[in-house]
């Protein structure tokens, strides 16, 4: 583990790019050359074990685009607007220097991880009403009929563009299509965005696309709270109370609107569809500890560790391996990652399932050793795909 540290530090030096006073890591040098929102919050949490200042600029660089609404995009081009992906695409956001969408809530969750390391309770107290303004906006303009549940514009705000959870959203795709069908579907939602929607997201939900999305939630809920630890930590009492309200009403609404058959599901439209394709988005759940103790004992047993399913020789697979939709190399419909390997394991800690967690942690350490810090992972090979000098694979150091 000395010698992964080692490498994993390396990488994420390598990685390190610098504009003006600001300091951030880019996810890939070849296909990523930019500044995502959930890769850097996990670059944070990552580098606060090397060096808690380097993680402290990580968040800083991010916050320092924030919209006058409260939202943080999901992309920062730091005036480097060129293709990128495997696609090597150029996409026209309506914005000049960022993307106009956001991605999952880690910033708390990150920010708090930092402040375990070296107690720097000013850093705490400069970047929380950035973190506030972030959260408020999701609480308004991403729930805008008040039932506490957080809605997403566009699959790429989930983080996992493709997912077969998001096929019928997008006009009810087949389970096998091109990824090139899949990225001109998301890339009309951007369009829309700001042409038609004048970056209203309230307004694209209801016409376009409105799935509320089980991660996201669920990771939102994680993040109410380490805000809650935060508001308590910079004294911030009626913030205390207010952000614990919220992540009661979201844990309930997700409950009463997404659970069904011991499974919480994505949903999508104004009558809260469940969409019913396994993907690893049923254990993120388990990241915010929403299951019962036996919901997640039965999840686990019969989901997780299912060898037909999320358990194949290099788990845990995105995407059932029983599913239509599965392919072992197609982004986000099968493939290992390690970020979501990374969630799962956080939750099966909440549940005391050790054992568990730490064959986890082993294989994702395994897929590094055998085939590098890939973007993702064939789950029956262990071959990497996608690029190289990915810093996702960091994240195993904070399996812990």
């Amino acid at each position: 583990m000395d010698e992964f540290k080692k490498q994993a530090y390396e990488l994420l030096l390598k990685n390190r790019k610098r504009h003006g006073d600001f300091q951030y890591t880019i996810p890939s040098p070849d296909n990523y050359p930019y500044q995502w929102l959930w890769d850097s919050c996990f670059h944070a949490i990552v580098l606060s074990y090397f060096s808690p200042e380097d993680a402290k600029k990580e968040l800083l660089s991010l916050i320092s685009k924030q919209f006058e609404n409260g939202m943080i995009p999901h992309m920062i081009y730091w005036g480097e607007h060129k293709p990128f992906g495997d696609e090597n695409i150029t996409i026209d956001w309506g914005k000049e220097d960022t993307s106009s969408i956001t991605q999952p809530p880690m910033l708390a969750y990150a920010a708090l991880s930092i402040y375990r390391k070296d107690h720097d309770k000013k850093f705490l107290s400069q970047i929380y009403p950035s973190i506030k303004r972030f959260y408020n906006y999701l609480l308004k303009d991403r729930d805008p009929r008040g039932h506490h549940l957080i809605g997403i514009i566009n699959p790429d705000e989930s983080g996992e563009d493709n997912s077969p959870r998001f096929d019928i959203p997008l006009g009810n795709l087949p389970p096998q299509h091109s990824i090139s069908e899949n990225i001109e579907r998301r890339l009309k939602l951007v369009e829309m965005n700001y042409k038609t929607c004048n970056f209203d997201a309230p307004f694209c939900m209801k016409n376009f696309f409105w799935v509320k999305d089980v991660p996201f939630n669920a990771i939102f809920v994680a993040n109410l709270d380490a805000l809650v630890e935060i508001s308590k930590i910079t004294e911030n009492e009626e913030d205390t109370l207010y952000y614990n309200h919220q992540k009661s009403a979201i844990s309930r609404a997700m409950r009463d609107l997404m659970f069904e058959d011991g499974i919480y599901w994505s949903t999508y439209g104004k009558e809260y569809v469940k969409i019913k394709v396994k993907t690893w988005a049923m254990f993120a759940a388990l990241f915010a500890k929403l299951y019962t103790d036996e919901e997640a004992e039965n999840l686990i047993s019969g989901h997780l560790l299912n060898a037909n399913e999320f358990w194949p020789k290099f788990p845990v697979s995105t995407v059932a391996m029983d599913e239509p939709s599965f392919n072992p190399f197609g982004f986000w419909r099968g493939p290992t990652w390690t970020a979501t390997n990374w969630f799962v394991y956080k939750g099966l800690l909440n549940y005391s399932k050790t054992d568990i967690a730490n064959k986890i942690k082993e294989s994702s350490l395994s897929l590094v050793e055998k085939s590098g810090f890939r973007e993702y992972y064939d789950p029956k090979t262990g071959e990497g795909h996608g690029t190289t000098n990915f810093t996702w694979g960091t994240l195993i150091l904070d399996m812990n």
